[in-house]
């Protein structure tokens, strides 16, 4: 199994073993170089390179190591809903999000079909459906947007075979899904046979340079490349612009075990805030189904023990599914936040020539990353795309200002921390496989003391922005409640914005020692 960017397991990463990679061996020189080894840079990549440009994708991890490995893997439509597009962007444009959500799962079909990929890839209805306190006057204003966007609905007075009653519901149809990382298993051998090159363990830094080379900075060596393409589910390279656009959240998912064939293969969506989503999904070989259930969102870094959201969502599916069995699964992912409810995707807003940006995923991942792959491939071609002012990275928030306000608010006011304590009062009062931020002098250090009872000692300021990093006992990482970068308990980058690790700290003589004498932990607290 690959290296992947927390503790939690999911089933596409328990499931498949990933081909690896070693890092480049220098310098390289290509055509088209792609950030991320997620699904929008091995979508990109895939498309240049069958149409003969040279291709060089590089991820830090591993393919799939990323956010790829813990989504749900649906395509449904878009999290603003179609009326939230057609009031904030009108009626033309929201009929060509639809066109381009459509694209994206006949795109995906397409390949699987084409390369002769074994991913599970099939095409399910989707169903949303109201709250019963929120009522469904919005359900219809939903289904009459969606008829004018061109989507294929209908409004029905229930989802059919699910094990409770929804209530009204309106029905997408032709949405799909998917084993997201045996897709990605398939891009990646597509990739090769088209004469791309794929390195892993290769971290960007930075990217400089003009409209006719630009240079990506990595730990490994230059790549000297005429377009380049971060596919990083958030970029590195817009250190402060596109931050202000979008916001970091984490995402929680429970899978439990079904009895097979005891509910029908769709996808369900409720008007909740934050929602609940499901889909079903039946491993090969086994004699059940996985019931995969998703939500209880928040901003990243900003629930320091996230446990408490995986009982929420068994709660609420054990209420609706009484076939639910034991969890199998649990795990958590990150996604971006768009202020105005669509995707960033095409050129980066600071290097408008040559470098682009795959970002603003929202809940829709694997059909916003496939949407900004073909956009970005159709502009490294040369060719016309109709969603490339919609997308733009460059537009201005106007639809969702008060959301935007709000956002930029509560970022702010996480720099007042520099002034606060200490979580704790010294080192001591930390358990084993836990962190918590001490205050030391003028300096904030995040402290993680290891199951053997080891110190591990960093400076808590993220190397993005510089806010106070919180921990992450879920993930067992030190989460930017800013940006949403995250590091492990040894600093190292996990999610970007970031691209350098926490630095290392010095806790004072003693700091780490219980009061009552020195504490046996079979090593010292070397930091």
């Amino acid at each position: 199994m690959n290296i992947t960017n927390g503790a939690s397991l999911s089933p596409w990463l328990d499931s498949t073993g990933l081909p690896e990679f070693p890092p480049m061996p220098g310098d390289l020189h290509t055509q088209v170089c792609v950030i991320g080894g997620g699904i929008g840079g091995l979508t990109a990549a895939y498309l240049l390179a069958r149409e003969g440009r040279h291709v060089v994708l590089i991820d830090a991890l591993g393919i799939g190591a990323g956010e790829t490995g813990r989504t749900t893997a649906h395509f449904f439509p878009p999290d603003e809903w179609y009326r939230g597009i057609e009031a904030g962007f009108g009626t033309t444009q929201a009929k060509l999000v639809a066109d381009s959500f459509k694209q994206a799962a006949g795109l995906v079909e397409s390949i699987v079909r084409s390369e002769q990929i074994h991913c599970a890839f099939e095409r399910v209805d989707g169903y949303l459906y109201a709250l019963p306190e929120n009522g469904f006057q919005d359900l219809g204003h939903e289904y009459d947007a969606a008829l004018r966007a061109g989507a294929d609905v209908a409004l029905l007075q229930r989802a059919p075979g699910v094990s409770f009653d929804t209530g009204p519901c309106v029905c997408f149809h032709n949405q799909a899904q998917c084993h997201p990382l045996r897709y990605l298993d398939g891009l990646a051998e597509a990739l090769l046979r088209h004469g791309g090159r794929i390195y892993c363990g290769v971290r960007a830094h930075a990217i400089d340079g003009d409209k006719a080379v630009q240079v990506v900075r990595t730990d490994h060596g230059d790549i000297y490349a005429q377009a380049v393409v971060a596919a990083t589910n958030t970029p590195f390279n817009n250190r402060v612009v596109m931050h202000t656009k979008q916001a970091a959240y984490r995402t929680y998912v429970i899978a439990l075990r079904i009895p097979r064939d005891a509910l029908p293969h769709v996808l369900l969506w409720d008007t909740g805030d934050p929602y609940y989503y499901v889909r079903v999904h039946a491993p090969d070989g086994a004699d059940h189904d996985l019931l995969i259930v998703g939500g209880a969102d928040h901003k990243v870094g900003q629930d320091d023990h996230p446990e408490h959201r995986y009982i929420e969502l068994e709660r609420w599916a054990r209420e609706r599914f009484a076939m639910a069995q034991q969890v199998e699964y649990r795990w958590s992912g990150e996604v971006m936040e768009p202020a105005d409810g669509l995707a960033y995707l095409g050129r980066n807003p600071m290097d408008k020539d040559n470098v682009y940006v795959i970002t603003g995923d929202s809940g829709n991942g694997m059909t916003h990353c496939t949407i900004g792959a073909m956009i970005v491939s159709d502009l490294i071609m040369g060719r016309d795309n109709p969603w490339v002012e919609l997308y733009d990275p460059a537009r201005k928030v106007v639809h969702g200002l008060p959301d935007f306000v709000a956002e930029q608010a509560n970022t702010l006011s996480y720099y007042a921390e520099w002034a606060t304590g200490g979580e704790v009062e010294s080192a001591a009062e930390i358990p084993p496989g836990q962190g918590a931020i001490v205050r030391q002098g003028v300096h904030k250090l995040a402290v993680y003391r290891d199951t053997g009872g080891g110190l591990h000692a960093l400076s808590a300021r993220c190397t993005h922005l510089g806010c106070v990093v919180h921990w992450n006992a879920g993930e067992r990482s030190w989460d930017c409640p800013c940006h949403g970068s995250r590091f492990d308990t040894q600093g190292a980058v996990l999610h970007g914005p970031a691209v350098s690790a926490l630095a290392p700290a010095a806790l004072d003589s003693g700091a780490g020692l219980p009061p009552s004498g020195p504490a046996d932990t079979g090593k010292s607290a070397e930091l």
